[in-house]
C-alpha cells in the first residue's frame, strides 16, 4: 500500500517528526481526556509498571544508562520481573481512559513518583503538563501506595485522597471483604496496560534516547485514548481495540 502514501516519510524521519511533535501530542492526549472525562467518575485508579528499555542479562551499559537504570539499579515489576528501563505511573478513569501519566528511573518507588504525580497536579508546570489535572476524586491504589503517614502528608499538600489497603505486616489488615472489594474496582488497571504493552506495543519499544522515550509514550497514551474515543463514537465497547479497523 505504499503507493497510496507517496509522501510517508521513512523510518528514521519520522521519529524525528515524532520528537519535534512531543508538546503537541501531549496537549492532544490531554485534550481527549478532559473530552472523555464524565462527572459520573467516582474515583481514579493510580498505578505503575515497569517499561523495559533493554534487556536486562545483556552485558555493557546500553543506550539510557543513566537514565533508565543508573548505575544498573534495576526495578521490579509483577508483570516481567527485574529489569532495566523505566517506572511508569498513570491514572486511570472506571472506563478505562487515561487521565494522567509520567516516569521515572526505573528503581525509583512508587510513593516517591506519586509525591511528585500529585504535586504536579496541583501546581502545573508547564514542562511536565502529561501528569494531567488536579481532580477533587479520590485515588484508588494498591499496597505500593500504602503509609499512613503519605496519605496524610497528600492530602494536607496536594489534596489529594488516596484509598490503598495496608501492608501484610500491618496491626489492622483489611477484612477479606474489603480487599476483593478493591481487587475488582482495579480490575481496569490489567485490561488498559494490556492494551499498552500489547495493542499499542509499548513493551517492545526500545528507545535510544530520552526524548524518543517520551514522544512515542505520549503519542501510545494518546493513541489509547483516541481510540476509546472513536469506540464511542460509533456506538461500541470503549476498550474494543482489536476490531477497531475492521
Amino acid at each position: 500500500m505504499r503507493s497510496a502514501f507517496p509522501s510517508l516519510p521513512h523510518h528514521s524521519q519520522f521519529n524525528r517528526l515524532l520528537r519535534g511533535h512531543r508538546d503537541a501530542i501531549v496537549a492532544f492526549f490531554l485534550h481527549l481526556a478532559k473530552l472523555l472525562d464524565s462527572v459520573a467518575w467516582a474515583y481514579e485508579v493510580l498505578d505503575s509498571s515497569g517499561v523495559l528499555t533493554r534487556d536486562a542479562k545483556r552485558r555493557g551499559r546500553g543506550w539510557l544508562p543513566s537514565l533508565a537504570t543508573p548505575d544498573r539499579i534495576g526495578g521490579w515489576s509483577n508483570r516481567v520481573g527485574w529489569y532495566e528501563g523505566f517506572h511508569l505511573l498513570v491514572a486511570i478513569s472506571p472506563t478505562g481512559v487515561l487521565t494522567g501519566f509520567g516516569f521515572a528511573s526505573a528503581h525509583v518507588h512508587d510513593n516517591t513518583m506519586a509525591e511528585t504525580f500529585f504535586a504536579l497536579r496541583n501546581h502545573p508546570d508547564p514542562r511536565l503538563l502529561s501528569v494531567g489535572v488536579a481532580t477533587p476524586r479520590p485515588y484508588v491504589a494498591d499496597k505500593g501506595f500504602s503509609g499512613q503517614e503519605n496519605r496524610a502528608r497528600w492530602h494536607s499538600l496536594h489534596h489529594a485522597q488516596v484509598i490503598s489497603p495496608p501492608t501484610r505486616r500491618s496491626r489492622h489488615p483489611w477484612p477479606k471483604p474489603l480487599r476483593r472489594w478493591l481487587a475488582s474496582i482495579r480490575q481496569i488497571v490489567e485490561t488498559v496496560y494490556d492494551k499498552l504493552h500489547n495493542a499499542l506495543r509499548l513493551g517492545r519499544e526500545r528507545p535510544h534516547d530520552l526524548t524518543g522515550f517520551q514522544a512515542r509514550l505520549a503519542a501510545k497514551v494518546a493513541l489509547h485514548n483516541f481510540c476509546i474515543w472513536l469506540n464511542q463514537q460509533l456506538g461500541r465497547p470503549n476498550l474494543a481495540f482489536a476490531d477497531l479497523i475492521d
